[in-house]
């Protein structure tokens, strides 16, 4: 497979996983936890399992619903396995495990795991094993743990969907473990998995936050290989890849290319490239890029006006953006603390009461609070201006 040797040309040292001890266990190597001792005494609202009444599905869930301490669990549940009519289903074990989860009791959530496996008479979906390996990989931090059980999905008669194998894809990323990101994908043949736009996707994401842009970009031109299509998120992680290291000009090219292939751009796109021009100082690009995407079909949201309202104050640029916070208001939109207090601070320094005065209000009708700071150094410049025609505005604002 091409990608396998892309891929591996992009591999750096493997990386050094501090979040739990068993993450440094080699990537084949599979580590089995202790059944854990857990003496809860049962509680006399539990008489009902030492009855000889036939106990349905329904009443057992509801037994384990009411424990009021979930380190019970595993003790009712040792004791509801040796009645006769011990019959546990995917909702009992869902339960159970939530329970345990909401316990931190992860060591029993392996014992319940291996108890299922041993004891073989439950059918499991594919949502059940995605909901532990999301308790693995979120609540425990147990990314082992995690990608163990997809790969150990098989033992219980269920195979992985792509869904289960992406959310462990991009655990990975999120966690930074680039090199386990590739041996995974490596595997999806051995778990009957085929290759989607998501999957791609996230191989992508996790190229461009390994600083592997070229690599990313060789994924790109896989897209057809794997009969899939790249999509607006693809693109849009690249761009941001690219505006991240200055790469402006490539970042739109790579939106010719996308409008190429017939992808439409959306607003996160055009975010992504306004918030670029804005950081290099290009804020008439910036500005254009507003009023392109709007051509295109993309509504502006509060991010595509603040990043051209930040653009424009950091180019003391004041009346252009006391104009764009005029259109926010007017469209809906409150322009941010840290915009206001930018732009009074340009106001004072250069003396236009009257524009001031205009943002003071709208300020306090926005909601925000001028802090004292704000209000020494507002005073500070109309008095130097030996300006009183203010003062009444100042008093009417502050006693609002």
């Amino acid at each position: 497979m091409m990608l396998r040797s892309f891929l591996g040309q992009c591999k750096r040292c493997r990386p050094t996983i501090t979040q739990k001890p068993t993450l440094a266990i080699p990537f084949a190597s599979l580590s089995s936890s202790k059944t854990p001792s857990i003496t809860v005494p049962v509680s006399d609202n539990l008489h009902k399992l030492n009855t000889k009444d036939w106990l349905s599905p329904n009443q057992v869930l509801k037994i384990f619903s009411n424990l009021k301490d979930p380190e019970s669990v595993i003790s009712v549940l040792n004791q509801y396995s040796k009645r006769k009519d011990y019959k546990p289903n995917e909702a009992l074990y869902t339960l159970v495990i939530n329970q345990l989860a909401q316990a931190k009791s992860f060591d029993a959530i392996d014992h319940v795991m291996e108890r299922i496996k041993a004891e073989n008479n439950c059918r499991l979906s594919d949502g059940f094993f995605y909901n532990v390996i999301k308790i693995y990989g979120n609540m425990a931090g147990r990314i082992r743990k995690a990608i163990d059980t997809l790969f150990d999905m098989p033992g219980y008669n269920c195979w992985p969907t792509v869904k289960t194998f992406n959310f462990v894809l991009n655990l990975l990323v999120s966690a930074k473990l680039f090199d386990y990101v590739h041996e995974i994908y490596m595997s999806a043949p051995k778990l009957g998995i085929v290759i989607d736009a998501c999957c791609l996707n996230i191989i992508v994401k996790g190229l461009c936050e390994n600083g592997n842009l070229q690599s990313a970009f060789y994924v790109l031109d896989e897209f057809p290989k794997q009969n899939c299509r790249p999509n607006v998120r693809t693109f849009s992680t690249l761009m941001h890849c690219l505006c991240e290291q200055g790469k402006i000009e490539e970042a739109f090219g790579l939106l010719q290319r996308m409008e190429e292939d017939g992808v439409d751009a959306d607003t996160i796109t055009f975010n992504i490239l306004i918030s670029g021009h804005r950081k290099q100082g290009r804020v008439k690009e910036a500005m254009e890029l507003l009023e392109r995407m709007k051509l295109k079909g993309c509504h502006p949201n509060p991010g595509s006006y603040q990043e051209v309202l930040y653009g424009l104050l950091d180019k003391v640029m004041y009346v252009e953006a006391k104009e764009l916070v005029g259109r926010m208001i007017c469209e809906g939109m409150s322009p941010s603390f840290v915009s206001f207090k930018k732009l009074i601070h340009g106001f004072c320094r250069e003396m236009s009461v009257d524009d001031l005065d205009w943002v003071l209000k709208l300020m306090v009708k926005q909601g925000f609070v001028p802090k004292m700071g704000m209000w020494r150094e507002i005073v500070q410049s109309v008095l130097s201006r030996n300006n009183t025609c203010i003062c009444s505005n100042i008093s009417e604002i502050v006693n609002s």
